[in-house]
């Protein structure tokens, strides 16, 4: 059947299950945009493309499904870019689609002509610029399938207006939902002979541990760490990306590893003899000094991409393909084995646990107390925790309880202030039957807080939790450590974010103390409405423990 290009994408986007989609219009796109006026599909009008993109990211992570968002040429399309670039990061699987100026206006400085090609090329998995209509409905089926396959990540496709408005003929195709097929996942020629060689290091380890990453949430491999865990009865320790990835009231988690982690974890890590990696990267705030982090140790490497490998941290052992297919290999081969006792090390980080024991402080409204306390106030409640980035970002993945992989959302790699907002929008969309919480800061919060003006379009019940301590947090606390309490631009003037959530149509309650805290928490609990909670703290609260830069991960500023 003969269909326009706009036609066409739209068509494929019903192929791949697309239900909902974040976007702008302009004049590039408009021609998308008459084609989805009868779709059944939903649009999300954001306030900024930016926020379109986050919250493509954010329904991407909760839900596993690819994020698909929408802008038009130029300034659209580079609003996007922030929002790519955090997604390409974390591996996140994003589908964005540009408009852009008609091919016969290409090269000359056309009304809103960017070469968003060449701008995103190192920010996504891959992109397309489509020249022809003929390639049109096949690029955007190989875009999901990129975006979804292997390592996830954003991929971009570039549409000229005239393609949007030619017509050619259009052949439908059977949805892939962005899945790789089986026969296409990598595996070394000697898999089998790796994972043996893996688990014999394993077995005769005296001190092992198991760093856990974002790589592990893709499909149902967090449930094969756990059983690995279990069989073995080895100590676990996430990076930021990793947390839910195991349960945290787990006895063999031992928390947050790395520039702001755990110190039981830091110390784990630091004696460990062997280091079990699983879908991570060993980024800087992780392993702090490369050139330490490894001495004294067996490195086994498991990672689905391949170029991570040996990038920071070399690794004596390295299994690369589909990380579940890896762990249900491990698991097999240590069914035959008998169990290994760790008993001694397990006595060592018991002593650890002893003498680092957290003790909330209950005299003042602080953000250790906030977590734990949502955190016990919603056990047994489907909740979805979403960060921004700062201060708050680090609190609240010391001090939340997360125990699902996809209940965990939050920017690492790129350390996007302005994320959270948007991407908590994402993820309640696409999890309409859990309660969304997010966690942001001040400072945060303004960068892009006028989309708690689309939340309240969209009637979604979110929970945002701002933790006011009128500074730049992370970076006052940067200043205060290293620049001799020189705090250049990094205090904020105050701002009525109560009176602001009100004006937007919010619910809002300002908390100054824990029992206003609490009270508050409970309405939002019980409200079906977006509910914002200004929790004001100390300027000069501190995230403890934290690392000395440079230096291994058991030595610590505070």
């Amino acid at each position: 059947m003969q269909l326009s290009g706009s036609e066409m994408i739209v068509k494929c986007l019903l192929e791949q299950n697309v239900d909902i989609i974040f976007g702008y219009p302009g004049g590039a796109n408009l021609p998308l945009y008459d084609a989805l006026y009868d779709a059944p599909i939903r649009h999300v009008l954001t306030v900024h493309e930016q926020g379109a993109a986050h919250a493509a990211d954010g329904y991407a992570r909760s839900s596993g499904k690819v994020g698909v968002c929408i802008a038009t040429s130029g300034p659209g399309a580079t609003n996007l870019v922030t929002g790519l670039a955090t997604a390409f990061m974390d591996s996140s699987p994003v589908v964005a689609i540009t408009g852009q100026v008609a091919t016969t206006l290409f090269g000359q400085d056309s009304f809103q002509e960017v070469d968003v090609i060449g701008v995103t090329m190192p920010i996504t998995k891959h992109n397309f610029l489509v020249k022809d209509i003929s390639e049109l409905a096949e690029t955007v089926r190989k875009a999901f399938h990129i975006a979804g396959s292997g390592r996830p990540g954003p991929v971009l496709i570039d549409v000229p207006r005239d393609i949007m408005l030619a017509r050619s003929e259009f052949t439908a195709a059977i949805c892939t939902n962005g899945k790789i097929p089986a026969k296409e996942r990598s595996a070394q020629p000697s898999f089998q002979d790796t994972v043996m060689a893996a688990v014999e290091v394993i077995h005769r380890a005296k001190q092992p541990v198991m760093l856990v990453g974002g790589g592990m949430k893709a499909g149902d491999t967090w449930k094969e760490v756990k059983k690995l865990a279990e069989t073995l009865r080895i100590p676990v320790v996430s990076t930021l990306m990793g947390l839910g990835a195991f349960p945290a009231k787990h006895p063999c988690f031992l928390g947050l590893t790395g520039m702001h982690g755990h110190k039981t974890a830091n110390w784990t890590v630091s004696e460990a003899d062997v280091i079990l990696a699983v879908g991570t990267r060993f980024s800087d705030r992780v392993t702090s000094d490369c050139s330490k982090y490894a001495i004294g140790k067996t490195i086994i490497h498991l990672d689905v991409d391949s170029t991570e490998v040996n990038k920071n941290i070399p690794a004596e052992i390295v299994v690369i393909g589909d990380l579940q297919r890896t762990l249900l290999a491990m698991n097999a081969a240590f069914l035959n084995r008998p169990t290994v006792d760790f008993s001694y090390w397990w006595e060592r980080i018991a002593s650890w646990q002893k003498d680092f024991f957290v003790k909330y402080n209950t005299n003042s409204l602080n953000a250790p107390w906030i977590m734990q306390h949502m955190s016990g106030n919603t056990l047994g409640q489907s909740v979805i925790w979403v960060t921004d980035v700062g201060q708050h970002q680090m609190w609240a993945a010391q001090h939340l309880q997360i125990d699902l992989p996809r209940n965990w959302i939050s920017s690492g790699g790129l350390g996007t202030m302005g994320f959270g907002v948007p991407a908590a929008i994402g993820a309640q969309f696409a999890c309409p039957d859990k309660r969304t919480v997010l966690v942001v800061g001040d400072g945060g919060f303004k960068m892009t807080g006028m989309e708690l003006y689309t939340a309240i379009n969209a009637e979604l019940p979110i929970i945002i939790v701002i933790i006011n301590n009128q500074a730049l947090g992370l970076v006052r606390q940067l200043q205060r450590e290293f620049c001799r309490q020189r705090y250049t631009e990094s205090n904020l003037a105050n701002f009525d974010f109560a009176g602001f959530a009100h004006i937007c149509g919010a619910l809002a309650a300002t908390a100054n103390t824990s029992a206003e805290f609490s009270s508050a928490f409970a309405q939002a609990l019980q409200s079906e409405r977006a509910f914002v909670i200004v929790a004001n703290i100390a300027r000069e609260d501190l995230v403890e423990p934290m690392v000395s830069p440079g230096q291994p991960i058991n030595q610590f500023v505070r």
